[in-house]
Formats: C-alpha cells, sequence, structure tokens
C-alpha cells in the first residue's frame, strides 16, 4: 500500500462507513487533496476492478483495494481537477459501470444561510433545496437529494439505480443543521427512490422524501424523481391579472364552487381498482363541464399524495406530491392550467392539521417525533388515530408554510380550503380530560398553531396578493376572516357551518313541522356579516348513511324534487359564496363514494336532467347580476321582506349589488301549499320581472309563473308597497327590478 495513501486514510471512519454509521462520507471518499499530490477514494460492494479514469473514460488507473470493498489512489500531482475524472467498476457479473463520483461534488446547492432561514421558520422557499430535484452540476447531469433528520444517525438514499443498498450512497451531513445531502450522478427524473435511515437505536427506517415532488402509485408508496421546471405555463395573464385583485375586490367577485372528487367524478373503468382518468383528461371532460354549467371555480379533494382511497385525500403522507392515481405532476399542471384557459379557478384542499402513522411517512420520522408533537396530548388525535405536527417547531411550521406556498408557486392553485382548522386551533379538540394540555395560560388555544396560521395568509398575501386561504372551521371562533395585522386568523373566507347544518335540518323535515324550527332557516341572518362566509353542501353531508341531497328531502318524488329546487334557489339568495358537492347539482340518488362514479345515468330521467339544468340557470342568475354577491359582506347587501310567519312558511328578501340597476327579490315557499292573488311586499313602485321560477316546465315544474308583475301603493310585510303573486308549493322565484325612490 501506498504510504502516503496509508497514512491519509482516517480508518475510524472507515469502519463507521462499513458498520453503516457514517454521516460525513465526504470525509474519507472522493476526491482530497494531500501535500502537492491527491488522493482518491471509492467504495464499491461486489467489485472486482476499480479504475480512476478521464472523463472519457479513456487510460483508465487501477486503484488498489485497501480493505474489503474500499479502494484508493495516490497521485504525486494534482492530476485531476474537481470533479472531472470518473470511477469505473467492473463487478462479478462482467458488468462495467462508468460514473461521476458523488462524493466529488462539494457545490452546496443548500447554503449556510437557508440552513439559518430554515431554523428560523422563514425559508419559505425550502421546498427548491430539500427533496430531489434533477440538475446538472459541472456538466454532470443527476439529481440532488437533501432531507431534514436531526436525529438519525446516518442516512442513504436508496432506489432502483443502487439495488436499494444503504451501503452504497450515504448522505453528508451538512455541518450541524441535521441536513443531510448528496448529488448522485446519472440519477435522472423517474428513479425511484426512499431514504433509508438509521436510528440512535439501531433501527433501520424506509422513509418516503417529505420534499419529494412524486410518489409511486399505491399501494407502492417510494418516491420518484420529478421535474418540476420543464412544463411550459400558459396561464400567464391569468396568474397576472388574478394578482391585482385585492383582498376586498375578491369578496365583491362571484364564487360558485363545484366541489369534486377527480377519482369517483367520472371513473374510466368501473370495475378496476385503478380505472382513473388520468389529469389530462380530466381536465377537458371536468373542465368542459363546469364551464358548461356556470360554475367559477372546481374545489378539488384530496390531491396531496396519500395511501388510502378511503381517506378521500385527508391523510396525507406526500405533502409535496400530487397524487399518482391521476398522472404525473406535469399532468396536474396541465389540469390547472387548463382550467385557468376556460376562466375556472382552482381551490384545493390543504391538510395542514394532522398526519396518518403509516411506517413510510412523516410520524417518527428519523426514529424520534420530528414532524408531530412529542407529548402524545399535543401531538395525537385519540379518535382519529394521527399525528398532529408541532407547528411550534420552526423547521416544522416552515414545513407547512412552505407548502402552502408551494401550491399556488409551483402549480399555480388560486386558493387552498384548510381542512379541520378548529382541531388545530383547540388544544383539547375530540379530547377528553387527561388526554389534552392547557397552553401556558391554562387555556385550550393552541397559541402556535395560531401564530402558524396567521404567518400562513400574510406570507401568502405578501408572495401571491391574488392567492388566498378559506378555513373549514366550526366552531364560532372570532376573527377568522379578519387580517393578521388585527389579530384575526387572515383567512380571506370561511365555511358556514353553522348555516349548512340549520338549514339541512330545516329542509329534511316535514313541512307540517318547519313552522316550529322556522329559526333554523332564518337566525343565519344575524351573523352572516361576522365573517366572510363561504355557504357550503360538501362531501360531509352526503356520505355515511347521511344520504344523498334528494333523499334528505321529505314527501314523494315530485316533492323531494320541489324541496330540493328551494333549497338550492334559497341557498343561492342568501348572503355568502357557494359551494356544491358534484352530484348535487342533478340530484344523485345514492349516497356518494369514493369507489364509484356518480350516477350519471340519471342524466337519462326528466326530473333529473331538469334539476342539472336548474342549478346551471341558479348559476348564471349568480354570475350576470351583481346583486347576488357584490354586497355579500355589507348589510345593505340584503334585507328581509317577509321572515316571521312561521305558520305560512314563506319567506321574501332583497338582494341589492353596486347600483340602483338589476335588484333581485326573492321569494321561498318551503310548504306544498299553492297561494294565488298572494299579496308580498315590494320595496318599491316599479315593475318586477320574473327571471326564475323553480315550478317552472323546464326545471320539473307545473309551469304556475308570474312573467311580469306591477307593484300596487298597498303596504304589506315590512314594506310600503306590494305585489300580487302566484306562489306555487315548494318554490323559489327571483324578479329583477330597477330601484325607484316613490317618496
Amino acid at each position: 500500500m501506498n504510504k502516503r495513501l496509508e497514512n491519509w486514510v482516517n480508518w475510524v471512519l472507515y469502519d463507521e462507513l462499513v458498520k453503516g454509521t457514517l454521516n460525513a462520507p465526504k470525509h474519507l471518499l472522493g476526491i482530497h487533496d494531500y501535500g502537492d499530490g491527491q488522493v482518491i477514494t471509492a467504495y464499491r460492494p461486489h467489485a472486482v476492478q476499480v479504475c480512476v479514469t478521464t472523463v472519457t473514460g479513456k487510460n483508465p488507473i487501477h486503484m488498489e483495494e485497501l480493505a474489503p470493498d474500499f479502494y484508493g489512489i495516490y497521485f504525486d500531482t494534482k492530476k485531476f481537477k474537481g470533479t472531472k475524472y470518473r470511477i469505473q467498476t467492473k463487478y462479478e457479473d462482467g458488468t462495467t459501470v462508468l460514473t461521476a463520483d458523488c462524493y466529488a461534488f462539494y457545490n452546496e446547492v443548500i447554503t449556510d444561510y437557508d440552513v439559518y432561514l430554515f431554523a428560523e421558520g422563514k425559508n419559505y422557499d425550502i421546498y427548491n433545496k430539500l427533496g430531489a430535484h434533477p440538475m446538472t452540476i459541472d456538466g454532470v447531469k443527476g439529481t440532488y437529494f437533501a432531507v431534514w433528520a436531526p436525529n438519525a444517525r446516518r442516512v442513504s438514499v436508496v432506489g432502483d439505480f443502487n439495488m436499494w443498498d444503504g451501503a452504497l450512497n450515504p448522505m453528508q451531513l451538512h455541518s450541524s443543521s441535521g441536513i443531510y445531502e448528496l448529488f448522485l450522478p446519472d440519477v435522472l427524473p423517474g428513479a425511484v427512490y426512499k431514504f433509508q435511515i438509521l436510528t440512535r437505536t439501531g433501527d433501520i427506517l424506509y422513509k418516503a422524501d417529505p420534499y419529494g415532488n412524486q410518489a409511486q402509485m399505491r399501494p407502492d408508496n417510494a418516491n420518484i424523481v420529478a421535474d418540476l421546471n420543464t412544463y411550459k405555463w400558459k396561464d400567464t395573464k391569468w396568474v397576472e391579472d388574478r394578482n391585482k385583485i385585492g383582498r376586498l375586490d375578491r369578496m365583491k367577485r362571484p364564487m360558485s364552487i363545484y366541489e369534486v372528487h377527480l377519482g369517483s367524478w367520472k371513473k374510466a373503468d368501473e370495475d378496476s381498482d385503478f380505472g382513473f382518468y388520468n389529469y389530462r383528461e380530466l381536465a377537458k371532460q371536468l373542465g368542459d363541464y363546469v364551464s358548461e354549467m356556470g360554475y367559477t371555480h372546481i374545489e378539488v379533494m384530496g390531491i396531496a399524495e396519500y395511501p388510502f382511497d378511503g381517506s378521500w385525500g385527508y391523510q396525507v403522507t406526500n405533502y409535496y406530491a400530487p397524487t399518482s392515481r391521476y398522472g404525473t405532476p406535469e399532468d396536474f399542471m396541465y389540469f390547472v392550467d387548463y382550467m385557468h384557459s376556460i376562466g375556472v379557478g382552482v381551490i384545493l384542499d390543504w391538510v395542514p392539521a394532522h398526519f396518518p402513522r403509516d411506517a413510510h411517512g412523516l410520524g417518527r420520522f428519523d426514529g424520534m417525533p420530528l414532524y408531530e408533537h412529542p407529548d402524545s396530548r399535543r401531538g395525537e388525535h385519540p379518535d382519529w388515530g394521527t399525528y398532529i405536527f408541532d407547528y411550534g417547531r420552526t423547521e416544522v411550521a416552515n414545513f407547512l408554510t412552505a407548502n402552502a406556498l408551494f401550491w399556488v408557486e409551483k402549480f399555480h392553485i388560486d386558493a387552498l380550503r384548510v381542512d379541520a382548522v378548529a382541531s388545530m386551533l383547540y388544544l383539547d379538540y375530540g379530547k377528553q380530560s387527561g388526554q389534552w394540555l392547557p397552553n401556558k395560560d391554562g387555556g385550550n388555544e393552541n397559541y402556535d398553531a395560531i401564530a402558524l396560521l396567521q404567518n400562513i395568509n400574510t406570507v401568502m398575501e405578501e408572495r401571491n396578493p391574488g392567492a388566498y386561504l378559506i378555513a373549514e372551521e366550526s366552531t364560532a371562533w372570532a376573527g377568522v376572516t379578519a387580517p393578521a395585522s388585527l389579530k384575526g386568523l387572515g383567512f380571506l373566507f370561511k365555511w358556514n357551518m353553522g348555516w349548512m347544518n340549520d338549514f339541512l335540518e330545516y329542509m329534511k323535515l316535514d313541512p307540517y313541522f318547519r313552522s316550529f324550527n322556522h329559526n333554523k332557516l332564518t337566525f343565519s341572518l344575524t351573523y352572516t356579516y361576522s365573517e366572510n362566509y363561504i355557504l357550503v353542501i360538501s362531501h360531509d353531508e352526503v356520505v355515511h348513511l347521511k344520504c344523498s341531497m334528494l333523499n334528505k328531502m321529505p314527501g314523494f318524488e315530485v316533492d323531494k324534487f320541489a324541496n330540493l329546487r328551494t333549497a338550492y334557489g334559497f341557498m343561492f339568495g342568501h348572503p355568502g359564496k357557494k359551494l356544491l358537492f358534484m352530484g348535487q347539482e342533478f340530484a344523485q340518488l345514492r349516497e356518494w363514494s369514493e369507489a364509484r362514479s356518480l350516477d350519471w345515468f340519471l342524466l337519462e330521467q326528466p326530473l333529473h336532467s331538469k334539476m342539472q339544468a336548474f342549478v346551471k340557470e341558479l348559476n348564471h342568475i349568480y354570475t350576470t347580476y351583481d346583486a347576488m354577491y357584490y354586497n355579500d359582506n355589507e348589510s345593505m347587501g340584503f334585507e328581509w321582506i317577509k321572515c316571521d310567519d312561521a305558520e305560512e312558511g314563506i319567506v321574501a328578501f332583497v338582494r341589492r349589488g353596486k347600483t340602483a340597476k338589476n335588484q333581485l327579490m326573492f321569494v321561498c315557499n318551503f310548504v306544498p301549499v299553492e297561494k294565488t292573488t298572494h299579496m308580498i311586499g315590494a320595496p318599491c313602485l316599479t315593475k318586477y320581472e320574473e327571471i326564475l321560477n323553480s315550478d317552472a316546465e323546464e326545471f320539473g315544474g307545473k309551469g304556475r309563473v308570474n312573467g311580469v308583475v306591477k307593484a300596487i301603493n298597498q303596504p304589506c310585510d315590512r314594506m310600503n308597497y306590494s305585489v300580487c303573486l302566484t306562489i306555487p308549493p315548494l318554490s323559489v322565484m327571483v324578479f329583477k327590478y330597477d330601484y325607484v325612490d316613490n317618496k
């Protein structure tokens, strides 16, 4: 053995390498200056010959086997510069592999400043550094891998490129940051990988990449190297225009949302467990349907990768990867791009409240609680069987904040609907006495989660002023949609769960009993301006024996349809943005199941196709008349005409836009009794043109419509004037008028 070579080798590091505990392999392997010369070492198990060659593979020079599987060579001069050499390895089966030396690359992608910001919780571009990133360094194509695992003894990249052998590619620990990194030459997009982690207790874990951008199709759960920078976006103008819309302006725009589960909206093959349409196929089919129906937005359930179909995407294992069920990340980019091309915004469900215990996921990531809070009273949901993020740990807060930005900045998502916000805000959510830990002041508010949500909303508005977050928050927490600067949480909108629960309870009742529950219909107007609300009838209301929307309605078939049309009409007239779950627009009969398509065959039946036509017309009226949305958050936008006659079951109200033109009057009848020549209060002495009547034959009714009616100078209800109407049973009517001051 060359004496200089023998003197250079640190045999303690070699012993660690062989034992699989070495976390600084670049201190032993690769190229190193030594005096006037150079040392090159390599670790090649199962090799029969290892050589150093030029970049072109010419003039190979045999390396000496210094110890089992450990090869080295000493040059008297600086023969090679940096990475400008190759390692040629011949194996027992005769295979010869020529590759750049991964331990020769010292070009740090992650800088000390990146590490500092990450530790502060403020490296909002960390997704460009951690994970797997195809790149070219010193003319060599490969993939740069980086992972945060501060409690690990050693981390290796394993995959189909190294026989899943953790001994071959141990990663280099970046100073004291807990971040491991390694550039692997010749590992290109499409390569399958995981991180093999040796824990402090000696266990070997195989973990999916927390920042990985693509995952295998379940039940496989490794990551796939993906390049997110090759797609050519065509929605530049959309994003530019979106970012010009301020917070207040956004609230004055129409927003009718179609909530959709991509895997069950339509299936390519009902009999196949993998019978999903691709994102690109869905873009055309779903986008054109949503556009034709008049929706302004879609809300996509469960896109971040998840292992179990039955979780609908709310048990996430890969927060930075769109699910492979429907294609590649680039396919999903096309999906969003296409939606924007036809004028449809894309909202994505996002789940920062908890994550599952799957062995390959975030739980006990490096053998210790890392992403989850270490105290089970803070770190676990006993009812859900999931882990809770440690919101107070800066690196975890950074992971979540950057993830919210990632979907907007990399995939051009327009908004995130944040799932289960209440479970984040309350330390005792879903827990019994003894199962939760109070905050420092003895209360149940989760100060860390509050600070995180405020910061995410603030940073999102600063970096992407046209994007926003929506809270699914089921309690009366004050200031959910107040700006963070005013000590609110900073969301732009909040789901109105209170309205949804009350309204559905009311609609399910036999009309006889509705008179005793009239407050369930009207109570929401006492708080509707306390937050910026979205009225929702979501997927949660049509699963788990809750019945479909149609089967919630009382009466015979024709009554059910009439009830449902009335319900939708009232919902669209009520202040607040709108959301309907897929299938509700044509009165899906069965409860929703993620395992099958919607029952599109129902559209062959007139009542279902006419219900679809009714919802389409509601969307048309909603987007055409600004009275339906412009003053959703202003008291001038709504006024009751008739709301206090519980026995009669008729309510009427006015919606006002930004001018006196095209104001709307709604009349809703929630009992199965027809009223002829019935007087209803009117806001002014003018003509009222009926622009919608749910009893019209085209919508499945009997055609008892009014056309144009004139107000008379006769007080009625709360108004100085009145109109005489035919009010069909179980119906909603909308009248357009221009307000005139008759005083």
